[in-house]
Formats: C-alpha cells, sequence, structure tokens
C-alpha cells in the first residue's frame, strides 16, 4: 500500500500540472500551492463530492485568487481523494479559508471526512494543453450535428 501511494502522489501530480494553462506556468514562483489528502466515510461518499464540487465551483468562479482546483479520486479507493489548489499567493489561500462558501463546504463535511492531510508543495514545471475534463477524465468533444 505504501508503494502504491509513493507512486500516486507523483503520478497524480503529474498528471494535474499537465492540465494547467501557460497563464500559472508563468506565475508559478509566487504562487501558493497545495494538495489535500482525504478520506472520506464510505457511506457518505457520494454526498462528500457533491459538497465539495460546489465548493470548488463557487471558489473558482467567485475568487480572483484561487487560481485552479482539481479533484480526483483513486478508482480502487474511491474514498481517497487528493485535491490540487492553486492560489495566486498565500494571501489568496488565507482570504479562501475565510470565505463564506469555504465554511458552508467544512461545515458541510465535517463528519464526512475520515482523515485529512495538507502538504504545501513547489512546482517544477506546467505544460498543458487547455482542455474541459469530464468526470471521467476524458476530455470534451465538440458536439457533431448528426444526418
Amino acid at each position: 500500500m505504501k508503494i502504491q501511494k509513493a507512486i500516486f502522489l507523483p503520478f497524480f501530480t503529474a498528471i494535474i500540472l499537465l492540465m494547467f494553462n501557460e497563464n500559472i506556468a508563468a506565475q508559478s514562483e509566487k504562487n501558493y500551492l497545495r494538495i489535500a489528502r482525504l478520506v472520506i466515510d464510505s457511506a457518505k461518499l457520494e454526498s462528500y463530492k457533491s459538497a465539495l464540487k460546489e465548493g470548488m465551483e463557487a471558489a473558482v468562479r467567485v475568487e480572483d485568487g484561487v487560481l485552479s482546483l482539481n479533484a480526483v479520486y483513486e478508482k480502487n479507493n474511491p474514498t481517497h481523494v487528493t485535491v490540487f489548489e492553486i492560489y495566486a499567493d498565500e494571501k489568496a489561500y488565507q482570504f479562501h479559508i475565510q470565505t463564506a462558501h469555504f465554511k458552508k463546504y467544512k461545515s458541510e463535511v465535517a463528519g464526512m471526512v475520515i482523515s485529512l492531510e495538507l502538504v504545501d508543495v513547489s512546482p517544477i514545471a506546467f505544460e498543458s494543453k487547455k482542455v474541459k475534463m469530464l468526470e471521467n477524465q476524458r476530455p470534451l468533444s465538440k458536439k457533431r450535428k448528426r444526418d
């Protein structure tokens, strides 16, 4: 299990980093980056996912300092969730955790989270193409007209 986690984090980080646009790469020296590793109560997993999505969407929509929030779960262990967060700077992160939508998220998930580990990270490289991802991690394609 330790080997899987040791392999998973660098692999996950590399995949997430590939999804960011070039603007984040240009600013990465001053950005505040964090990984959150969570274990969720299996009986409350769907409720957790819903609360997480709602909170992330609100943060990205209304906070200029929230540059990117990405969440994934392990296929073989879906109660293990990892969130990769990029903020403009540490002040943006401190602002984020004081917002009403973040406090709502924390309140809603309080009985769902079994464990939480926060890890501050530093960037090595950001390379990506602009791709909108679906829940199943496949790129969206343009809809084609059917004859």
